[in-house]
């Protein structure tokens, strides 16, 4: 959410308690914390804890000059962030180059070194489990870490959870009338204060009802506060009532988009994703995702991109194993695969140097592709690998995961593979390949050896591309990708 309202009270009780006494003083211990002073908004989805916590940070970002980290724990569908990814994303923020293959404690050991004489904020959004934190926790009281949360952080001491409900009636009604104007709110001021009312003062409600009150100006207010008023108790709280008010008035094809992102990995959608799980045109899934954006069902993140609230994904989850057949959504998977990868390729058709062509290999890949997957120049396919990384990782790890597309993913890690080592190097790029390398052997543990070993569940087959080492593993190179499945 762009606009915030409110939650004075808590901004003020954050900023105190960064000079809050800590337990070392309390205890006779006049030396100052061995570690930096951590503040946790805590709330359930939906709440505007990250909001908060931005809002916070922004505050207070000119006290820490050496800037602000950033890093999610947990995705939007619920799983948990490997602690590794999210240290060396912590470490790359920081310019700071990480080791190829080293695990959790050595990658947490160089961040709290690269900490050390920083004065520093570290934002750590959606955590879940107290052990992950506590592994990104810089060793000096010069820097502040805000963490957002559902619960406590149980076992990371000095830490007073501030706590969110829902926004008082003033500052919802003040959230509503930014979205849909002053104009419809002081014309019925009570039926604003009912429609908050009815969505519980949540941030995340009051999103949604105000998108949808904006894109229709001559809906009434009050007809809609009786609406969700209206709606049965079990209907998921007054986010599900809200959710459902707006998914209900979609299009057929709209609705189904949108229940097929949460195929997308990481959260993280744009045209071309949503285009391959809708089966639709990139231009019409931008238009589709510009109309979600309006509405408060996809947030804008960066570069073409848009994030799936955490707060919706489990009713979209819900709705799409309800509504879709297990082989549509299987087919929507795989199509956004193949999409992923014919990218991949293009991205790397353009690493080639200025002036210089792509050999006969990447210029067949390239003279294949249609223009929507063309990118105009090197600059363009680098800065989308770089924003899309998170995602394409994802993207990796899901499909070696799923075991029914084991061509697919053996050809999606091997585009991978190249494209990052042609656009930056193996020496730079190992950190990556060193995880993709794994997902490789995964397939080739579940095919297992020799040619007797029959394909995976759903695969058609054939010989992948051999495991890529990275600089420093022994043997091999990243081979070409395997064979392409028919369409």
């Amino acid at each position: 959410m762009t606009d915030f309202v409110g939650r004075r009270r808590e901004l003020k009780e954050l900023r105190e308690d960064i000079a809050r006494t800590g337990l070392d003083t309390l205890s006779g211990r006049k030396a100052k914390a061995p570690r930096a002073r951590v503040l946790l908004v805590a709330g359930r989805p939906g709440s505007g804890r990250t909001t908060l916590a931005e809002t916070f940070v922004r505050e207070v970002a000119d006290q820490y000059p050496d800037g602000v980290l950033r890093t999610r724990l947990t995705a939007p569908g619920g799983e948990t962030v490997a602690t590794e990814r999210a240290l060396r994303g912590l470490l790359v923020e920081l310019g700071q180059r990480t080791p190829p293959g080293a695990g959790e404690d050595e990658l947490s050991s160089v961040l709290r070194t690269a900490l050390q004489e920083r004065r520093a904020i570290i934002l750590i959004d959606d955590a879940a489990d107290p052990h992950q934190v506590d592994a990104l926790l810089p060793d000096t009281p010069e820097c502040l870490v805000v963490v957002t949360a559902e619960g406590p952080l149980t076992g990371i001491p000095d830490v007073r959870p501030c706590t969110l409900g829902g926004l008082d009636t003033v500052s919802a009604v003040g959230m509503l009338a930014r979205r849909i104007g002053d104009t419809r709110v002081t014309t019925d001021p009570r039926a604003a204060e009912s429609l908050t009312e009815a969505c519980g003062g949540q941030p995340a409600a009051l999103e949604l009802v105000g998108g949808w009150l904006a894109a229709r100006p001559k809906a009434a207010v009050a007809d809609v506060a009786k609406q969700l008023h209206d709606m049965p108790g079990g209907a998921g709280g007054p986010l599900g009532r809200a959710f459902r008010l707006v998914y209900d008035s979609l299009p057929q094809p709209a609705q189904r988009t949108l229940r097929l992102l949460p195929l997308a990995p990481a959260g993280l959608v744009d045209s071309h994703t949503a285009s391959a799980l809708a089966g639709c045109s990139v231009a019409a899934a931008q238009s589709t995702l510009d109309d979600f954006a309006g509405l408060g069902l996809v947030r804008h993140a960066h570069d073409g991109l848009f994030l799936l609230p955490g707060s919706l994904a489990p009713m979209l989850q819900a709705l799409l194993e309800a509504k879709e057949r297990p082989a549509e959504v299987q087919l929507a998977r795989a199509r956004m695969l193949e999409r992923t990868v014919r990218l991949l390729h293009s991205c790397r058709a353009m690493a080639a140097a200025e002036g210089d062509e792509p050999d006969d290999e990447l210029q067949e890949l390239l003279d294949g592709l249609p223009r929507a997957l063309r990118f105009p120049d090197r600059r363009a396919a680098a800065v989308w690998l770089d924003t899309r990384l998170p995602a394409l990782s994802a993207a990796a790890t899901l499909a070696v995961a799923d075991g029914e597309l084991d061509t697919l993913a053996r050809r999606l890690v091997a585009a991978l593979v190249r494209a990052l080592a042609d656009h930056r190097g193996t020496a730079e790029a190992a950190p990556e390949l060193y995880g993709l390398h794994r997902l490789v052997l995964d397939v080739a543990e579940r095919r297992g050896p020799g040619p007797g070993a029959g394909p995976g569940r759903g695969d058609r087959g054939g010989p992948g591309p051999r495991a890529p080492r990275p600089p420093g593993a022994p043997g091999g190179e990243p081979a070409p990708p395997g064979p392409r499945p028919g369409p």
